[in-house]
């Protein structure tokens, strides 16, 4: 009799029948795909070529019944289960190693209501999707910086990106979801409906289900803002960061600057004898009335003779993809991160003296400036926590699979972690977290709202059959 071996929720290898598998293929509109099937490698395929896990089935969903159906089958042959979005998890929790992996690709529907001001969006969808579609009425809600990232993943573990100074969290823009539970069940989700649940799913969701649909509040942005990319050589490193800092504690909220210390790459917009160089850069996004942009860029205008300068106006969606390139799927990707309460000068110098020392071709320092409307909520105002957080920072690398120095390289990083993390809140993004990363992390992450989402975790999922992810235990 044929049979197909999958491991299971701890890891021992079972064997499930052929015949079990027919059935369960039956249940499914979707495609139910082995290793030997077309579409298996794409849809097995992660952002982080660092993963090397593979399922041993992928269900590929076009409906919310074909969810259940796999959760079920899940569920009654105690089988190890992950959920893949964009797939764009540092940590690689969107495939469940020699289990079953539901691949949500095939849903990316995307629904938006102009007159309410509300879009709602499939779980397969990536960033693009969503800002491409809200943009025709001129309207987005904050989501991340990578076109290509999930939305799920992006959302469920918290989400923000260039105009989160404005509109706070991710999750603090989601109104409601559709997601089924470990039991099978389809619950909606919100602030009047399951909202213990909803609670929950604002920075911990996949732990408690998968989550099939998304509505999310939307806000007048664009079509043009104004933004892009401007770069100084690192010897300018003291003046920039000094500009840096006085302009992040003065900023309208229509203003986001990110900072990123790197070695210039060979693009064609970077001049030749800069290539390779180390520089110090900003990637800006104003959101707010044109013509008041010279002003409120005056201070790094003031700076002057960039190597780089791509400022300019474009379109929202532009700039949400523009970034795109320098985070090319599949190459090893291992960073190390922190919230901060503050921009120090300490920090600061800290953060010049290791990009000055960084033997990652491509290593970066970056920080994010994310002071605004996420502060202004109380702290157990959904799981997602963190409302002293003011930026996120931390040291990040990318090389070829083939790099020989790999290993070298993951040491730097976790060595300039460690002069970075005194100047930490304590508390880091989930999404940012290393497969590495202790349970201690976890807890760190949650703070105060730690205990009552283990509560939640017991009743929505006792048996934990949604534990890949950074799991929530006891």
């Amino acid at each position: 009799m044929v049979q197909t071996t999958i491991a299971t929720r701890e890891g021992s290898p079972t064997e499930i029948e052929q015949g079990s598998l027919d059935a369960f293929g039956q249940q499914l509109r979707g495609a139910l795909l082995g290793p030997d099937d077309d579409g298996f490698e794409e849809a097995t395929r992660l952002w982080n070529g660092m993963i090397e896990t593979q399922p041993a089935l992928v269900v590929q969903p076009t409906g919310t019944a074909d969810v259940v159906a796999a959760v079920e089958f899940a569920r009654e042959h105690d089988l190890s289960l992950s959920v893949k979005g964009g797939g764009h998890n540092i940590a690689g929790t969107a495939l469940a190693d020699g289990g079953l992996t539901i691949d949500m690709s095939r849903m990316r529907g995307v629904f938006v209501d102009p007159d309410t001001k509300t879009v709602t969006a499939q779980a397969g969808c990536l960033l693009g999707d969503v800002d491409r579609e809200t943009q025709l009425h001129g309207l987005a809600t904050p989501l991340g910086f990578i076109s290509e990232t999930g939305l799920a993943g992006l959302t469920l573990g918290g989400g923000f990106g260039y105009l989160t100074r404005r509109f706070g969290w991710t999750v603090d823009n989601l109104l409601a979801v559709e997601i089924v539970t470990a039991d099978g069940a389809v619950r909606r989700a919100s602030r009047e409906e399951n909202s213990d649940l909803f609670w929950g799913i604002r920075g911990a969701g996949a732990n408690l289900g998968v989550v099939t649909s998304f509505t999310y509040r939307l806000h007048e942005v664009g079509p043009t803002i104004y933004g892009g990319l401007v770069a100084w050589p690192h010897e300018r490193a003291d003046e920039v960061l000094q500009v840096y800092k006085a302009l992040t504690a003065t900023a309208p909220r229509e203003l986001t600057a990110f900072l990123i210390l790197l070695r210039a790459p060979p693009a064609p917009f970077v001049p030749e004898e800069a290539q390779g160089q180390r520089a110090i850069a900003m990637t800006i996004c104003y959101s707010g009335d044109l013509d008041e942009v010279e002003t409120v860029l005056e201070p790094i205008h003031s700076l002057g003779d960039p190597v780089v300068n791509l400022l300019q106006k474009q379109s929202y969606t532009q700039l949400q993809s523009s970034l795109d390139d320098t985070e090319p799927k599949g190459a090893h990707y291992y960073w190390k991160t922190e919230f901060a309460p503050e921009l120090t000068d300490e920090m600061l110098s800290t953060i010049e003296g290791l990009a000055g020392e960084c033997p990652i071709p491509g290593g970066q320092l970056v920080v994010a400036h994310l002071e605004g409307a996420l502060n202004e909520r109380d702290g157990d105002d959904g799981v997602v926590g963190n409302r002293d957080a003011k930026f996120v920072y931390g040291a990040a690398g990318m090389w070829e699979p083939d790099e020989p120095r790999a290993e070298e390289f993951q040491q730097w990083v976790r060595d300039a972690w460690e002069q970075l993390r005194p100047f930490s809140t304590g508390s880091t993004y989930i999404n940012f977290q290393t497969a590495d990363e202790g349970d201690d992390r976890i807890r760190a992450t949650y703070g105060d709202n730690f205990e009552r989402l283990v509560a939640l975790k017991e009743q929505y999922d006792p048996d934990n059959l949604f534990r890949s992810n950074r799991n929530v235990r006891a």
